[in-house]
């Protein structure tokens, strides 16, 4: 079940939604709530789990148009690894993510200065960029011990 009362959270998405003249509604809330209490990057599909037991009869494509949402209201990020589901991240300050190409497991790897040089770069060049990814793919830890 999760937590009801997270009032900054809750007070950062009211002001986005007001503020473009958006409806404040439970499902933006708790599913807003849902993916920031979580430390790891989740899917819809794992959001909807996380949310279904507070919201019932709540539906997948709901669950994606609030995410889109977010991420146009710039409150989550969404990335691709390019080998499976496209994952949220609630943490928006520019970092990079590490890809382990033997289990899947995806971690922030902090520090945006790099994606910062690389949007000035292309800025140099006349293209506008309104944002960067930056995947390091490799072994994890675990996968790595294993491997040796």
């Amino acid at each position: 079940m999760l937590k009801m009362q997270a009032p900054a959270i809750d007070d950062q998405l009211i002001h986005e939604l007001r503020g473009r003249g958006l409806r404040v509604t439970s499902q933006r809330i708790v599913i807003h709530r849902a993916l920031c209490a979580q430390t790891q990057h989740m899917t819809a599909e794992q959001v909807l789990e996380k949310v279904s037991g507070v919201l019932p009869g709540i539906s997948l494509p709901t669950v994606y148009a609030t995410l889109e949402l977010l991420k146009d209201l710039g409150l989550v990020r969404r990335f691709g690894t390019g080998n499976g589901p496209v994952l949220f991240d609630s943490r928006v300050e520019p970092h990079a993510h590490m890809v382990c190409r033997r289990c899947g497991a995806t971690a922030d790897l902090d520090g945006g200065v790099l994606s910062e040089q690389v949007a000035a770069r292309a800025a140099e060049t006349g293209f506008v960029p309104d944002h960067t990814q930056l995947v390091v793919w490799g072994l994890c830890g675990r996968c790595a011990a294993a491997a040796d």
